[in-house]
């Protein structure tokens, strides 16, 4: 694939993105139209001409809208006749219902992976890139020819512990779910790793029973791959505090923040930073003082010429 011919396009939503990977240099910028019609329906437009181009499309499935806009563009390209498309997808936004527990229970991811599987392929095939799943399985559930890669942000999570933590810190996360991948990345930093256990009182509420290491005196650094309302979070950061940690530090992939979440995790416990990704668009719009995002532009491009 020849940089110089990328074309990038994205959904309205990560406009941003697009923006940050073209000025890693090499890609060139797709223009799109867009408006909506009084009742409602999407009026969407290609104005680069994709036929015989190799394309990368940006869009997360922040939301049903932005999967179908995602979707529509996706069809366009190819039928508009792209030679190659690699499709962006920095949050995929269903890992929540990625398995059925109950009977009759919809997997929403499975079904989202079915309906971008049935898009028409490219001659090179359709590739969709991924980043920091919250279930590494997802992938699996793309079917047919299509060709999915899971790209992790592990860099920048290492140099984000070690400018938060310094030389001597302690990473910890907010649940024995996740502890594997932070001893790895503990492992990595040469630094003790720690999680909190956790017991389940109601459907809704968990109470936290034990933390696996010593942190009182230490800075303790919690990684964690999404957040969303913040409760684990705070609650896993009270426990943190009341174990006698000295500072409290967050780094999180996907940074959510839904409803108020972003002040409630700073009104209720001692965090004294948070750095996130811009992999959602939530997180750049509330960037500030306690909220430091970090571009995946440099990682996204990175592989792209690698293709």
């Amino acid at each position: 694939m020849a940089i110089e011919n990328n074309l990038i396009f994205s959904t309205g939503n990560y406009r941003y993105l697009k923006d940050r990977i073209i000025a890693q240099g090499g890609f060139l910028y797709g223009e799109i139209e867009k408006k909506t019609f009084p009742d409602g329906e999407r009026y969407l437009r290609i104005l680069t001409d994709v036929d015989g181009r190799d394309v990368v499309l940006v869009g997360g499935t922040i939301s049903d809208s932005d999967t179908l806009e995602l979707y529509d563009l996706a069809y366009a390209i190819v039928r508009n006749g792209a030679l190659s498309l690699t499709v962006v997808i920095p949050y995929y936004g269903y890992s929540t219902m990625e398995r059925a527990v109950k009977p009759g229970e919809i997997v929403t991811a499975k079904t989202r992976a079915s309906l971008f599987s049935s898009l028409p392929q490219t001659s090179r095939r359709n590739r969709f890139m991924f980043m920091d799943l919250h279930s590494e399985g997802l992938p699996h559930y793309f079917e047919g020819s299509v060709l999915p890669m899971h790209l992790y942000c592990k860099s920048i999570i290492l140099a984000s512990a070690q400018k938060l933590g310094g030389d001597n810190f302690v990473l910890a996360c907010t649940d024995s779910g996740r502890a594997n991948w932070v001893e790895s990345l503990a492992n990595d930093l040469k630094v003790n790793a720690a999680f909190v256990f956790k017991r389940r009182i109601s459907g809704e509420a968990t109470e936290i029973t034990a933390i696996s290491a010593d942190v009182e005196h230490k800075t303790v650094v919690i990684y964690d791959d999404m957040v969303r309302t913040g409760s684990t979070l705070i609650n896993a950061a009270n426990a943190y505090s009341e174990a006698g940690a000295s500072r409290i530090f967050v780094i999180t992939t996907h940074g959510l923040f839904t409803r108020d979440a972003l002040n409630e995790i700073r009104d209720k416990t001692s965090i004294s930073a948070i750095i996130c990704t811009d992999t959602h668009p939530n997180a750049v719009a509330l960037e500030n003082d306690f909220l430091k995002v970090e571009s995946v532009a440099s990682l996204i491009a990175e592989k792209l010429k690698e293709f």
